[in-house]
């Protein structure tokens, strides 16, 4: 029994003083339907990074949800916090959100930010923009409030995605609040569409409907982190959270209800069910739906040379998941499914000019995780 005692304070000093041995390590490579996968870190010390893209010289926006945006350079180094960004609510889920470069960046360097705004009653997902400088975001505004705003720290959504017609996307949950995500009168549970100054753009389904919020574009939504527009179509595609178990993949048309809290493939959190959406064929229902769940966040669609087999598919950063999952869609559908594992919550996506895949860990101490081609042998046809 005695030596039982020690070998047991022996294993509880050694997990003690070397903490980094009861760690999962990163792989170096993963292999995939495309081949192997080299995996390796570009940068460190980011605390909860939520969201990522590329500027046009190849260094990289980044986002952390206490309210910082950095610059990643491609030699892995860490500006320090850009100055201008807007006060956030860094509480649970919220926080500084999405980034996303103006399509016209190279000639107005527009940057558009979402984040958990505090204010009277809480706080509520809003969209703001400015001007990228070297050090700082200049002349910030929001453009877009979600009402109410409400006490709580969950479900902000706030994936932003612009449209090929120049209009923009912004995703929102429902804040934990249910019943509201069936209501046009606010913001919860919704996808509005907005034009880049934050008006509204002709061709919104609510906009002449009294009582309604004319920035709704579709609603019944839960919690949306991630969302992408597929370019081969110009489609709207959206993965968001279910409660216990029913994650979905949908395709947002206007004026689409897609159910929530009325319908779901999931449970609620207590275990009571919740009816399965074609009891309520009135209501859209899953293009596919994930039991256990992946938790979803962070989106886009594949085009680069690194990858030729992955052109065209959607990758969808998992959290529960821990890597990428990888979706072939074809006419509307989900024709194959790959799981990429990275061993790491991943929490956006981003595709780089050379093809290269840029991932965030969602960590205290997150990273920027590239994904590329393993480099061909000498002599090799391939």
């Amino acid at each position: 029994m005695m030596a039982r005692v020690i070998a047991t304070m022996a294993v509880a000093v050694t997990a003690a003083v070397f903490p980094v041995a009861c760690v999962q390590a990163q792989p170096d490579s993963v292999d995939t339907a495309a081949g192997m996968v080299v995996v390796t870190t570009l940068a460190g010390g980011l605390v909860h990074p939520w969201a990522v893209d590329v500027l046009p010289d190849g260094r990289l926006l980044v986002t952390e949800r206490p309210g910082r945006l950095r610059i990643v350079g491609m030699d892995g180094s860490l500006s320090d916090p850009l100055g201008g960004t807007p006060e956030v609510f860094a509480e649970g889920q919220g926080g500084l959100l999405d980034v996303a470069l103006d399509p016209d960046f190279r000639t107005n360097r527009t940057v558009y930010l979402s984040f958990a705004e505090p204010g009277e009653g809480g706080a509520s997902t809003a969209l703001g923009r400015g001007r990228l400088a070297d050090d700082r975001i200049e002349g910030f505004e929001v453009i877009f409030r979600q009402q109410p705003k409400l006490a709580g720290p969950n479900h902000f959504g706030g994936r932003i995605v612009f449209a090929p017609d120049g209009t923009l996307f912004l995703t929102m949950g429902e804040r934990f609040k249910f019943d509201p995500a069936q209501d046009l009168s606010d913001h919860l549970g919704t996808i509005v569409r907005i034009r880049p100054d934050g008006s509204v753009p002709d061709g919104n389904p609510f906009a002449n409907r009294s009582g309604a919020r004319p920035e709704i574009w579709s609603y019944g939504h839960r919690n949306i982190e991630a969302a992408a527009i597929d370019p081969a179509t110009g489609n709207l595609w959206v993965a968001e959270m279910g409660p216990r178990g029913g994650d979905e993949l949908n395709r947002p048309e206007a004026g689409r209800n897609h159910g929530w809290p009325l319908v779901s493939w999931g449970r609620h959190y207590d275990g009571r069910d919740i009816p399965d959406p074609p009891t309520r064929p009135e209501f859209a229902d899953a293009v596919r739906h994930w039991t256990p769940v992946i938790s979803p966040s962070g989106m886009v669609f594949y085009g680069g040379d690194q990858f030729p087999a992955w052109t065209g598919s959607a990758l969808v950063g998992g959290l529960s998941s821990k890597g990428i999952v990888r979706l072939t869609i074809a006419d509307g559908a989900v024709t194959d499914e790959e799981r990429i594992p990275l061993d790491a919550r991943i929490r956006d996506v981003a595709v780089a000019a050379d093809g290269a895949v840029y991932v965030l860990t969602d960590a205290e101490d997150g990273r920027v995780l590239r994904l590329g081609a393993q480099p061909r042998a000498e002599g090799s046809s391939r």
